[in-house]
């Protein structure tokens, strides 16, 4: 069960937010802070007491438009602890989402907040929690991957697609398109970034136009000189300058 704490600077906001956490059976206890500088030193203690002390927090639910320091500059220096409790905002702003996907946030609620929007948003977090606690067989020493989300909107609601998710990203000028099994997502993220981003995901550029990800493909073809691939049911083309370092790629990944 998750340890919550709520940040928000009005009252009745705040009030709500926590009535909400509180009827989830998966919340053991949810604590209320009005102001970011509040919240910090409550993440402090618990910090300090460790995941297993009572005063721990699983998750914090932050509100970001708040008098002295906002939600954006307590994510960003929650940042900069080791082992930090997981974001959510909480917000009557649709124009942060970029900034709370670059802070790792698990998700990103719209004020005013429903019940099962909510319900899933603490869905996500239980999720993580329970991937993080789980026990692991040792592995290599080297870095290790975190699940990371990118938010999408879809109908009026900003939610976060996983990035493993992601089968193939198409460039439509200053957008990028991310195409999963379920459908696609436009966001307002050029192609070259989420190129670089993406990188250490196992994302390779085949073309001026796509980026996709390497254990995606289930072929790789060669047809007169013309080199595509295919994911499922989808073929892409792989242009000239692109195709010996694909061909390298997936034959190291053979290799393993």
């Amino acid at each position: 069960m998750l340890r919550v704490l709520a940040v928000d600077d009005e009252a009745p906001a705040l009030g709500e937010l926590l009535y909400l956490l509180r009827a989830d059976p998966r919340i053991r206890s949810a604590e209320g802070a009005t102001d970011a500088t509040e919240a910090l030193r409550r993440i402090g203690r618990a910090l300090e007491a460790g995941p297993d002390g009572d005063e721990a927090i699983d998750v914090v639910f932050l509100d970001i438009h708040m008098a002295g320091l906002t939600g954006l500059d307590l994510a960003r220096l929650l940042a900069g602890f080791a082992r930090p409790p997981l974001i959510v905002f909480v917000t009557a702003h649709e124009g942060f989402a970029v900034q709370a996907f670059d802070l790792k946030a698990v998700d990103y609620v719209l004020k005013p907040v429903r019940r099962e929007r909510l319900a899933e948003a603490v869905r996500r977090v239980r999720e993580l929690v329970h991937a993080t606690a789980a026990p692991v067989t040792p592995a290599p020493a080297g870095p290790v991957a975190t699940p990371e989300h990118i938010p999408v909107e879809l109908g009026g609601i900003t939610r976060f697609v996983a990035v493993d998710d992601i089968a193939y990203v198409e460039a439509q000028g200053d957008y990028a398109r991310l195409h999963t099994d379920e459908g696609s997502h436009l966001v307002r993220i050029p192609l070259s970034t989420l190129e670089e981003r993406w990188a250490a995901r196992g994302f390779v550029r085949i073309h001026r136009s796509h980026l996709v990800a390497l254990a995606r493909i289930d072929e790789l073809r060669l047809d007169g000189g013309a080199t595509s691939v295919r994911l499922g049911t989808t073929e892409l083309a792989v242009s000239r300058r692109h195709a010996r370092q694909l061909r390298d790629l997936l034959m190291r990944r053979a290799g393993r």
